[in-house]
């Protein structure tokens, strides 16, 4: 697994990375994708949004991520919310899970961040026959001022200029988020995909709320600790100077799936 080194923000991380759609399991339901009864394995897990949300609804879940640091987080919540949930320290691409054992392998936000050809070999191994994977990404589009905003003061501390995450970064062309290579690369290795598809949501911020969601994405990553919070500083006082003090912000993301089976 490569890229940003989230850990760094985990604090941040923790806090703003909940925003999992109650639509998303409506969605697959629809879909006849039910976690009750089943044995998941949610890779990339971080703070383990989605493995909680798993759990909750019956699904025998394990979580695996690099990062100490997120999985410390993960185990917090887990504590607080009284879940039992076992969480592994591992990559995509070697997860040290057993083989063949396994009804769903989840990923959201995360496969840009993979090697991706050692990953489906993981994926594939994890599964049972006709098991599937669900790949998921989710975030805030940029139809709106408060994000405007946003990149026009985070942009000046990154130096690179703010860029697509992982691999996204590298594609020519996207299908709701998701560059085309990934579509011919699970062609390649046998994973059928079952269905693709789009829904909007909306997440309300108040002005911390929205800094604290923007120091966990990977632009921040790469700034030093002091730079960091000075790019906080100043995005909160911009926010503050437009929007006032109080303000809460309603802004759009959107969440795509792709259901595939091996």
């Amino acid at each position: 697994m490569n890229g940003a080194n989230f850990g760094l923000v985990a604090e941040s991380y923790s806090r703003s990375r909940n925003d999992i759609p109650h639509q998303l399991f409506e969605s697959l339901q629809l879909r006849n994708i039910h976690f009750a009864g089943k044995k998941v394995a949610d890779v990339g897990c971080g703070t383990g949004a989605l493995t909680r949300k798993i759990k909750i609804r019956n699904g025998h879940v394990v979580g695996v991520d690099p990062s100490t640091q997120l999985l410390e987080k993960a185990k917090a919540f887990c504590e607080e919310d009284f879940l039992q949930i076992q969480y592994v320290i591992g990559t995509a691409e070697q997860t040290g899970l057993e083989t063949s054992i396994y009804d769903i392998v989840t990923i959201m936000r995360a496969w840009h961040w993979f090697d991706r050809e050692k990953t489906i070999e993981e994926v594939k191994r994890l599964l049972k026959p006709n098991g599937t994977l669900l790949v998921i990404d989710s975030g805030f589009t940029s139809d709106s001022p408060l994000v405007a905003q946003t990149i026009s003061v985070i942009e000046k501390f990154i130096l690179d200029g703010i860029k697509p995450a992982g691999s996204k970064a590298h594609s020519k062309q996207r299908i709701n988020g998701f560059p085309v290579e990934w579509f011919e690369e699970w062609r390649q290795s046998k994973l059928d995909i079952r269905d693709f598809y789009k829904f909007d949501y909306t997440v309300s911020f108040t002005n911390e709320e929205w800094v604290d969601r923007i120091e966990s994405i990977s632009w921040m990553t790469g700034l030093k600790e002091e730079e960091r919070e000075i790019a906080k500083f100043s995005l909160l006082q911009s926010l503050k100077d437009r929007f006032g003090v109080e303000a809460v912000h309603t802004v759009p993301h959107f969440c795509a799936v792709c259901i595939l089976t091996k």
